[in-house]
């Protein structure tokens, strides 16, 4: 069911230069169908106890109908208690009267409940729907005498005359301008190996990808402790830290940090957890890092990977567990899958995790826990968030933020954005682009589910000069 409020696009007032990012639009949280639905449910049950009292009101006064004042006065005004006796009957059992309002008011109750019911419903069914047709094509393709080759040759010809008609032979920029491209594809090849008479789905097939991969043990090394500051002050703040992890200046071998909040008297507030994307594209039979294509398969198939174990250790040895100190995780690409993967695990381990912020990364499939605030950041240009081949749930603890920001090429379109040195331009002449550029937007938005979220994270944005960063390298253990 479509849930997109569009966010005006507006210039920051920063001393930086800032990117076009452009056709914001927001989908669940606060201000989502799912959240007007805990509304629905919440009314549904001050409607029930409307017509509790209601009921309680109706049976209590029937005992009017009997007072022995009332029968006793019948005897001096047997027609006048007669009249008072059907009026009263007629007030607490008639048509309108409190007994039947008390009923008309209960089913109103069930009739909130229904209609969140069916919201989600259609929701589900939508879903299902569409998980069906692709998975249907993908085994109509190749159950066809010649299937996957005729249908690859006619659609092969189609995009090939398109790409060089329309984008001058540029196979990249077209990808990039038609990512529904990768849901599709994606979609179909569950039923395409179906074919093979083996029936999977989307996530049965995740699986058996994932174990080709072996995942092995993480090694996690401590590398230094540094002052941060006050730590982020907003959005924007949290992604360039983000960005800092994924392409360290100082080039240390960091691909985990936890920045330590601290208040004005030197309390930890919070913990951020910054993990980077993927960094190695390997085959199964050559595992890498700790950030390569297996953690990928591995963490979408729900599995828990060597940076997830990496996560635990650098929160265990900041001292989060057991402390009950607010826990954000961001990540861009992987690193957002596995922190939306990691939640649930550290929850059940003393971790508590308040928020995770994704940027660019496929996690529509992944389960969040109801009381973990979750946004989620995608470029409309970038075909990462596609590889899922799912919309994002449009519940209220999971807001999702689409954008536009057409560069041209995967890379720029699926980029963290941090700023760069303008060419040409003073040193300290920035530019904030994609992910960044749309977080500095998010932080002057006034939609509820936004502001819902960014109200909730004053213990990650509200730190004292002394707050620190830890920062880790985890790797495979027995692979270099």
């Amino acid at each position: 069911m479509p849930d997109d409020r569009v966010v005006p696009d507006k210039p920051v007032d920063r001393n930086v230069e800032i990117a076009a990012v452009s056709d914001i639009q927001i989908s669940g949280g606060a201000g989502g169908f799912r959240a007007k639905g805990e509304d629905l449910v919440a009314m549904s049950v001050l409607t029930d106890e409307v017509a509790g009292d209601t009921l309680k009101t109706a049976l209590a006064s029937h005992k009017f109908l009997a007072e022995p004042d009332v029968l006793a006065s019948a005897l001096l005004n047997p027609s006048g208690v007669a009249k008072f006796e059907a009026a009263m009957a007629m007030a607490l059992d008639g048509p309108t009267g409190l007994t039947a309002t008390s009923a008309a008011i209960g089913l109103r109750g069930d009739a909130l409940r229904a209609t969140k019911l069916a919201y989600e419903a259609a929701d589900e069914l939508a879903a299902r729907r569409l998980d069906a047709s692709r998975w249907m094509a993908g085994l109509a393709v190749a159950s066809a005498p010649g299937g996957v080759v005729a249908a690859g040759l006619a659609t092969g010809t189609a995009i090939a005359a398109d790409v060089y008609t329309n984008y001058d032979g540029d196979w990249q920029k077209w990808l990039v301008d038609h990512p529904g491209m990768v849901d599709t594809l994606i979609g179909m090849s569950p039923g395409m190996l179906s074919s093979l008479g083996v029936p999977v789905d989307l996530a049965s097939t995740l699986d058996l990808l994932a174990a080709t991969y072996a995942d092995g043990t993480a090694d996690v090394k401590y590398l230094q402790t540094y002052d941060d500051g006050s730590g982020p002050h907003n959005l924007r703040d949290i992604l360039l830290g983000l960005d800092e992890r994924n392409s360290p200046t100082n080039k240390e071998p960091s691909n985990i940090d936890v920045r330590i909040i601290k208040d004005a008297n030197g309390n930890v507030t919070g913990y951020i957890v910054d993990v980077p994307g993927t960094k190695d594209w390997n085959a199964p039979w050559d595992p890498k890092s700790a950030n390569d294509s297996g953690v990928n398969v591995d963490a979408m198939a729900g599995n828990r990977t060597v940076l997830q174990q990496g996560i635990e250790q650098a929160l265990r040895d900041a001292g989060a567990q057991g402390s009950g100190v607010p826990v954000m995780l961001v990540g861009h690409s992987q690193g957002g899958i596995v922190a939306a993967q990691s939640t649930s695990d550290l929850v059940a381990s003393g971790y508590n995790v308040t928020h995770v912020v994704t940027a660019g990364s496929p996690v529509g499939r992944i389960d969040i826990p109801g009381n973990v605030q979750m946004l989620s950041l995608e470029n409309k240009g970038d075909i990462v968030p596609h590889l899922d081949a799912s919309d994002n749930p449009n519940t209220a603890n999971r807001t999702t933020v689409t954008f536009e920001n057409q560069t041209g090429t995967i890379g720029e379109n699926h980029s963290i954005g941090g700023y760069r040195e303008n060419p040409g331009q003073p040193q300290d002449q920035r530019v904030d682009r994609n992910y960044v550029a749309v977080a500095g937007q998010l932080d002057q938005s006034s939609d509820p589910s936004v502001r819902r979220f960014l109200d909730s994270t004053e213990a990650f944005t509200q730190g004292g000069p002394a707050s620190q960063m830890r920062t880790y390298q985890v790797t495979r253990e027995g692979v270099k």
